[in-house]
């Protein structure tokens, strides 16, 4: 099992929580990126760095991502392939996605880029709050909990 994440989003506060897991339960760690991100030495923590290119670390992910593994992005159609490859996705928000909720979320990113493209703002997200930090480490802690019995 295999924690992939989407770093060139991520929040520094999600992946030190992460960096922190990895640690403490020993399961392998990847942050993809177009450039690899500043984290400790480690030897079950790895970067990969993709290079240029918009979808670049998602392809990669998407590429390596085998049923089982977890991943960690806020980007929706990554989502939903690493879903449709047996994957468990958490955004670092702490919202699962899950292949019941997935294409709703699919056609209102769709929704939202086709208001982008004519003109209207429609702002980005919020600033990450406590609770949602917490919301993502609880969720985190639950997943590898529920490893060792083959959740």
């Amino acid at each position: 099992m295999t924690l992939w994440v989407d770093a060139d989003a991520c929040p520094v506060v999600i992946r030190e929580i992460l960096l922190r897991a990895a640690e403490r339960t020993g399961v392998e760690l990847v942050l993809v990126a177009n450039r690899p991100p500043q984290v400790p030495q480690r030897r079950n923590v790895r970067t990969i760095a993709v290079g240029g290119g918009i979808d670049s670390a998602d392809d990669e992910i998407v590429a390596r991502v085998e049923e089982g593994d977890l991943v960690i992005t806020a980007d929706i159609p990554l989502a939903h392939e690493a879903i449709e490859k047996g994957a468990t996705v958490l955004n670092p928000r702490g919202e699962r996605y899950t292949s019941a909720n997935i294409r709703a979320r699919l056609m209102m990113r769709d929704f939202l880029d086709t208001l982008r493209a004519s003109g209207i703002q429609s702002g980005g997200p919020p600033p990450l709050s406590q609770t949602e930090r917490r919301q993502f480490a609880n969720h985190l802690d639950r997943y590898l909990a529920g490893i060792g019995r083959g959740q």
